[in-house]
């Protein structure tokens, strides 16, 4: 079945300016982006407190959303697959319908819990238009004056006994028809997500079928899409399931394009078809975002393996590297996922941060498998910086 495009309800229109940075709070963890004259969009961040439970957790998510008036139009949750029938519940016993993309990542809490956390992607004092199939919702579509966006999620294969290369292949022409259905094509999308089942078994087919797909492609950039590729299973049982974000520009004022990392070749130098991150320019701003980052060197090798202290450090570095080409700090991240093969050394990222100062608060840590054996860490970041001749002021709400 074709997706559809819907209008959904969108919150009473709220034209203030302001760009929030993130930090830790018994509630939420919000950063609002401003777009001037169109409204904000926001990126909640929720981890669980001790003794909560999911109702409670996906409960403290609603009173965000409704503090903030806020749409939601893509939610990531970060938990094991068994905790999805509750997380379901939860939400329509909170929410009622839900009435925007789930992606679901089996990637439960490094200290055991069911939950890892929830990223919440949503718009305020915007229409938005939900994207439908099947009966429920895969991608919202809203424009800020100087872009359209299309945020999908939760996408998958038809044929979940096909081969593995093939489901690839179906996901991404599935992808390719929910653009469409939205007014897109695949020529606009600038970040992916893909997670996948067994990683370490198939990663090499399933680069072959991205970059095979990816080839008939002209990208609005001229480069590849940020991206980030991480191992984890999925509620539908399927080989991978997908998220993407595609913007298309409204006005010239509107820019999208590759960022290079200055510590690492570019990914298709061994057989990944992403770039390391993409920026979106605006009068209001710049949105920067990250691809899923490692250890590896300037000629893809894993540097330090066996050691995760040494792994994070370096990806650390990596990442800040790419932040401060763009005139990023710490400061300016507005999301963050952390990744680790093992769950035991999740603590060596509160020691990093001690260290260092620096590290984005509320990060969710994820306990899923990276895309090589001897990777032990990976990160993704997004990041905004306001630009200061709009008048953006700075806020927190808690």
């Amino acid at each position: 079945m074709m997706p559809s495009v819907l209008p959904a309800t969108a919150g009473p229109r709220n034209n203030s300016r302001s760009h929030t940075r993130p930090r830790p709070g018994p509630i939420f963890d919000h950063t609002i982006v401003a777009r001037a004259g169109s409204g904000s969009e926001v990126t909640i961040t929720a981890t669980p407190v001790p003794r909560e439970g999911i109702m409670e957790l996906f409960g403290r998510l609603a009173a965000a959303l409704h503090e903030l008036d806020a749409n939601l139009v893509h939610l990531m949750v970060f938990g094991n697959v068994a905790a999805e029938p509750a997380g379901t519940e939860a939400m329509r016993r909170i929410f009622g319908a839900l009435d925007w993309p789930v992606t679901w990542v089996d990637g439960s809490a490094c200290d055991g819990q069911p939950i890892a956390g929830l990223q919440a992607f949503a718009v305020m004092g915007r229409e938005v238009q939900r994207i439908r199939q099947n009966g429920g919702v895969i991608g919202s579509v809203y424009e800020d004056g100087t872009f359209r966006h299309c945020r999908l999620g939760g996408l998958g294969p038809n044929q979940l006994s096909a081969p593995r290369g093939e489901q690839t292949k179906q996901t991404l022409d599935n992808l390719g028809a929910a653009l469409a259905s939205g007014g897109f094509g695949f020529a606009d999308v600038m970040r992916t997500w893909f997670y996948l089942d067994d990683i370490l078994s198939w990663y090499g087919e399933f680069n072959q079928a991205r970059t095979q797909v990816y080839s008939g492609i002209k990208f609005r950039t001229g480069s590849l899409p940020a991206s980030t590729g991480i191992g984890a299973r999925n509620c539908a049982a399927a080989a991978l399931t997908v998220g993407a974000w595609a913007v298309q520009p409204l006005s010239p004022a509107g820019r999208v394009e590759e960022v290079a990392s200055p510590l690492q070749c570019p990914a298709p130098c061994y057989g990944s078809s992403f770039s390391r991150a993409t920026e979106i320019s605006s009068p209001a701003g710049r949105a920067l975002t990250v691809s899923g980052t490692a250890s590896i060197s300037p000629d893809g090798r894993t540097l330090w393996v066996g050691d995760v202290r040494q792994q994070l450090s370096q990806t650390m570095q990596v990442v800040e590297k790419i932040l401060q080409a763009r005139r990023f700090e710490w400061a300016d991240v507005t999301r963050a996922t952390a990744y680790f093969k093992h769950r035991a050394d999740a603590p060596a990222l509160a020691e990093w941060s001690a260290e260092n100062s620096s590290l984005p608060p509320l990060a969710v840590a994820s306990h899923c498998d990276i895309c090589r054996d001897d990777l032990l860490f990976e990160i993704e970041v997004d990041a905004w910086k306001h630009n200061r001749r709009v008048g953006a002021t700075a806020g927190q709400a808690a």
